[in-house]
């Protein structure tokens, strides 16, 4: 068995293995979790539902920014079309169907798909990035169980943030993917003001997002939050879906996201607390993004950016 087999098997068995811990731990206390799933009002279940669309929304804004600096400028309306509808594919195991999907839908739109897609993994590069730096506080919860040695975890900080703030090695980075690829070299590399700009539009949409959880959260607490809690509930999300998107055999990191939040909040509530927050949140951003895929496609259809064959992949992906 060659050494790329032997990781895809692990990374497999690793994914199933957390998926099935958190099966297990919610069902053994689903009389617990379903205590504090009762919790959630209705107007905390709104707003914590509005923090996650403004969360979606950047998220495409971001993206949009990015193509538009290599060459394609779209309005909101087709942007959303492409962007919404492509990323449906997240929910398939694997990393880059919604790259394709986005690809292929803007191809109908003029746009080189092999920019698209250049955007698209851009797009994931610099989502993650953000996502592991405003995450650094969650990962003192994950390893130490509390903020003891958030300082020490700054450090780590440190090479993401090169990587976010010269555009020279991310260009470096493209062009040598795209050789080895044996794809066209782009027009032109991306400018420092708009990867300052794509960066600073992903660090607010982990922060809508830590918004969201952080109603959540409270809402489950009780009267005395732990003091930990703002800290755990703002960056946790952050770390939990970026290391889960790695989890690349899981759609959308399901199972492993869920469990990395839960632990990390478990540091300042119960733990049936904690997977309560980490399913409704779940629920609430699986929403989100299938009224916003639904609004994309909608536009997409009547512009007839999709065509017959990927309409009904769309509506069976969804």
């Amino acid at each position: 068995m060659t050494r790329k087999k032997i990781l895809t098997v692990l990374r497999v068995a690793i994914a199933l293995i957390t998926l099935a811990a958190v099966v297990y731990a919610v069902a053994r206390n689903w009389a617990d979790v379903s205590v504090h799933l009762d919790q959630i009002s209705w107007s905390t279940f709104l707003w914590s539902m509005l923090a996650a669309a403004v969360g979606t929304w950047l998220t495409m804004i971001g993206w949009k920014t990015l193509l538009r600096d290599l060459g394609s400028d779209l309005h909101l309306a087709p942007a959303s079309g492409v962007y919404f509808v492509g990323q449906l594919g997240k929910y398939l195991p694997g990393s880059l169907w919604s790259v394709l999907v986005q690809a292929d839908i803007a191809s109908h739109l003029k746009v080189p798909r092999r920019r698209t897609a250049v955007t698209g993994l851009l797009a994931l590069g610099l989502s993650l990035l953000t996502g592991l730096l405003v995450g650094l506080p969650a990962a003192s919860f994950l390893i130490t169980r509390d903020s003891s040695g958030f300082d020490w975890w700054l450090l780590l900080g440190i090479p993401i943030l090169v990587v976010l703030c010269v555009p020279r090695l991310l260009n470096a980075i493209i062009d040598r993917m795209l050789r080895t690829l044996k794809r066209e070299p782009l027009e032109h590399g991306l400018s420092a003001p708009a990867v300052l700009r794509a960066v600073a539009t992903f660090v607010l949409v982990w922060l809508s997002f830590g918004v969201h959880t952080l109603l959540l959260a409270r809402a489950v607490a009780g009267d005395a939050p732990h003091p930990d809690l703002t800290t755990a509930a703002m960056t946790g999300y952050a770390l939990s879906v970026s290391l889960g998107m790695l989890t690349v055999v899981l759609p959308a990191g399901l199972g492993a996201r869920e469990g990395l939040l839960t632990i990390i909040l478990s540091t300042a509530m119960p733990t049936p607390a904690a997977a309560a927050v980490a399913i409704m949140s779940r629920f609430i951003v699986t929403i989100v993004d299938v009224l916003a895929a639904l609004g994309g496609w909608l536009y997409a259809r009547s512009h007839h950016l999709i065509t017959e064959r990927q309409a009904e992949q769309s509506d069976l992906t969804v």
